[in-house]
């Protein structure tokens, strides 16, 4: 795991920044409506993370295994331009977000929880999980949040980028 300082080269180098949907954005659950219709529920703290990601400049993407027009909303309401859903090779899926924004792998933090997420964050410079990721994918992530997915863990990990990049999510919210 890093060692977090300001001067922090591997969080600094960041260009692209991609995360799993359920379990990192998402809290993992999923709830019915009486119509069977899913919900799921995003932290406002993980939407504001990733708005200061995108004014920070960063490239954002979301590579999630659902087939779900939930995913499509959520990337909607969060201005994340690179979306594959219904993703079972998410290596590959990474691969094309890097080709189409132009970024090398080594420049690209992808953050996951699960199995399904291991090859992505193998592929990818800088890999990332909440607290609650399951036990394998904390021992390869280079970063993992003091707190759970869905309940401001991807909040965290961009504060740690503008950290080491000398920045404060003060300084970065008031620039735009």
């Amino acid at each position: 795991m890093v060692e977090e300082t300001s001067g922090n080269e591997d969080l600094a180098r960041i260009r692209g920044l991609v995360f799993d949907f359920d379990g990192v954005l998402t809290d993992g659950g999923l709830w019915w409506g009486p119509g069977g219709e899913e919900w799921k529920r995003v932290c406002f703290a993980d939407i504001m993370g990733v708005s200061l990601a995108r004014r920070t400049g960063l490239t954002l993407g979301l590579i999630s295994g659902e087939d779900s027009p939930l995913v499509d909303r959520y990337a909607h309401k969060l201005l994340i331009q690179h979306v594959a859903k219904g993703c079972r090779d998410k290596a590959q899926a990474l691969r094309k977000f890097a080709a189409a924004a132009g970024i090398e792998l080594s420049d690209i933090c992808f953050m996951g929880d699960d199995v399904n997420d291991l090859p992505a964050m193998e592929i990818a410079g800088f890999s990332a999980a909440p607290s609650n990721a399951i036990p394998g994918i904390i021992v390869r992530a280079d970063f993992v949040s003091t707190k759970p997915g869905g309940n401001g863990a991807v909040r965290e990990l961009v504060e740690a980028i503008l950290r080491a990049r000398g920045l404060s999510a003060l300084e970065v919210f008031n620039r735009s």
